[in-house]
């Protein structure tokens, strides 16, 4: 039962406990308000047993169970009343999200329909409804850290292999032997991991204090931090606000020795509401941070404000849609190629928090699995110039851990699309790549038979390519195994289909009535026959097949279509077609007409008076 409610809710809404009120359902509430849930779940049991407002206590310890991240126990709480009519259909959407995170998304997006029925939806609830497919083209390889504790870890950051996280394992210190009643644990402090001794101490200087620090960010040149703190500086507790919450603030230390000094609070602190999660861009000119501050979208939101040269603060812009939604965004990161990466549990996802990324180019994108789970997932975090990265997450059960992932790029995929006899390239070829049942890519070549795009890695995917001169190709691209590469090559060669008049796009060759010389009309056809012998493929190997019309009797239809034969053979040959590259020139007189008709006309007469060609080889 001992959960611990990711680390970012924590910091965003931290307080110290105060003094139970008389009464059981007012000690229940007064130690949920309070955050001492482990606590408050026993009383509101209690409660649910002597069978004293039921419906009320059960949502309540459903909520208990939510906050302590624990979303079967907030299931089964919740299903006991969520039928209840009086119920507010709030609990609609409570009920969903604990849903999603045993992974029961159907039954998920029934309640969140009902949700949106009630007049509460919005866009982002529709999409919640609608999408359930996460995929990103980039592939990451997680493993659990190995300096993780039983206890919380979680929000790296790393400068000159120096890495800095949060934990409540209470190392080394005396003043962190009190625990936190949300979960029991000690309050949270800043360390520091040295990567090439392997080392955890806790950060140096005056930064770490009784009550909860963390997570850091520092600047480019390494002489300033930037930290979240509860409301505490100069050894003191600073003012609550009226419902006694003591909030997160922002602070800044600077670089003395081998420890952090000088700690001041930011300008756009308040005691009011919190403000926390700092991470500066790269250039250190930008500081993005989250804050329920007045007037944002919902919940907890995104900011940045500038930072000039003398370490002053502009004004804080809320970064709006479609990063922000009307629930809660945290935990920002800005990497060096300029993509946001965040925490939210207002976009659409596989959990209760999902890490997502946002770019101009392709908007608010879910990392999907593996960096995604049907739990809480944030504090995303990338080494510069490097794959080396981490996130943390609940998904095991407990506490908070981090997990190291390296990144793989985007795998690209390149490749030639090539006549299978003759080996020329194929423009205007078309790719259909597919991954279970559905179109994922459709691609089509340049002129030199050439294509490209990016590709998920570690899968098979069906494969089916086209031109209309050539058989269909149907494969299996296999992207297993790609981890040491960023480009993979697939050629793929078209058999050509076995059609003479079709490859050379020629007519039929007509003749006159009772006559077998090659008119200019079928002289024309026929030197486009010539070139796609000659020119595109010199092993093609045809026989010749011509036909009369009706007139006339068998016999002698017979013998003008072997005339007829022969005049086509003729002029193949002394144009240059070898000889032995027509196996056989055959008459069949009137016995295959292309007009099956009593009574023809002039025009169907003509029709069945043709010589046709048909492949023999092509290899």
């Amino acid at each position: 039962m001992k959960k611990y409610y990711s680390l970012f809710l924590i910091l965003l809404s931290c307080s110290i406990t105060v003094q139970a009120q008389s009464g059981k359902q007012k000690k229940a509430d007064r130690l949920y308000q309070d955050f001492a849930y482990l606590e408050a779940t026993d009383v509101y049991k209690e409660l649910i047993e002597k069978e004293y407002n039921v419906t009320y206590n059960s949502t309540k310890l459903g909520d208990t169970y939510m906050m302590l991240r624990s979303p079967e126990n907030a299931v089964f709480y919740y299903g006991d009343v969520i039928q209840d009519t009086a119920i507010s259909p709030e609990y609609y959407y409570k009920y969903a999200q604990a849903l999603r995170g045993v992974k029961r998304y159907d039954e998920s997006r029934e309640w969140l329909q009902k949700y949106l029925e009630s007049g509460r939806g919005s866009d982002e609830i529709k999409e919640m409804i609608e999408k359930s497919e996460y995929n990103t083209n980039a592939t990451y390889k997680l493993e659990s850290a190995d300096f993780n504790t039983e206890v919380s870890d979680f929000g790296v950051f790393v400068k000159d292999d120096q890495v800095y996280f949060v934990s409540a394992r209470a190392q080394d210190t005396e003043v962190k032997k009190k625990t936190y009643s949300w979960n029991e644990e000690p309050f949270l402090d800043i360390y520091v991991l040295d990567k090439g001794s392997g080392s955890v101490t806790p950060i140096g200087g005056e930064v770490n204090t009784k009550l909860h620090d963390g997570p850091v960010v520092i600047s480019p040149d390494g002489n300033t931090m930037y930290f979240t703190r509860n409301n505490y500086l100069d050894n003191k507790e600073g003012k609550r606000d009226k419902d006694k919450t003591n909030h997160l603030k922002l602070y800044v230390a600077t670089k003395s020795g081998n420890g952090w000094a000088s700690v001041k609070e930011l300008a756009f602190n308040s005691n009011e509401y919190s403000v926390g999660h700092p991470s500066l861009s790269p250039d250190g000119k930008t500081l993005y941070f989250a804050s329920d501050m007045p007037n944002g979208m919902g919940g907890t939101d995104i900011y940045r404000a500038s930072v000039d040269s003398l370490g002053n603060f502009g004004e804080p812009e809320n970064l709006g849609e479609p990063v922000n939604t009307e629930f809660d965004e945290t935990f920002p990161f800005m990497d060096t190629d300029g993509t946001l990466y965040f925490s939210s549990n207002g976009h659409a996802g596989l959990g209760l928090f999902d890490i997502f990324r946002m770019t101009e180019e392709d908007g608010v994108e879910n990392l999907g699995e593996p960096v995604n789970s049907n739990m809480d997932d944030f504090a995303y975090f990338q080494v510069a110039d490097s794959r080396e990265g981490y996130i943390s997450t609940n998904r095991d059960g407990g506490s908070d851990n981090i997990y190291v992932f390296n990144k793989l790029n985007p795998l690209v995929l390149k490749g030639q699309v090539t006549d299978a006899v003759n080996g020329n390239p194929i423009s205007a070829a078309t790719i259909r790549i597919m991954n279970d049942g559905e179109q994922i890519a459709f691609l089509e070549t340049d002129e030199e038979g050439n294509y490209e795009t990016e590709i998920a890695r570690d899968k098979s995917f069906p494969l089916e390519a086209k031109e209309i001169k050539y058989e269909t190709f149907e494969g299996e691209l296999s992207t297993m195994d790609s981890d040491d590469t960023d480009e993979m090559e697939y050629n793929i060669q078209l058999n050509p289909v076995k059609d003479v008049e079709y490859l050379a796009e020629i007519d039929n060759i007509y003749f006159d009535f009772d006559k077998s010389n090659i008119r200019p009309d079928a002289a024309k056809e026929l030197d486009k026959l010539i070139t796609l012998m000659q020119d595109e493929y010199p092993d093609l190997v045809i026989e010749i097949g011509s036909h009369t019309d009706r007139r006339g009797s068998n016999a002698y239809n017979e013998k003008l279509a072997e005339r007829r034969a022969k005049s086509t053979r003729d002029y193949l040959v002394e144009n240059g077609v070898a000889e032995e590259r027509i196996v056989e020139f055959k008459g069949y007189g009137e016995t295959k007409p292309a007009i099956d008709c009593d009574r023809c006309s002039e025009d169907d007469h003509q029709l069945n008076r043709r010589s046709m060609f048909s492949v023999v080889q092509m290899d």
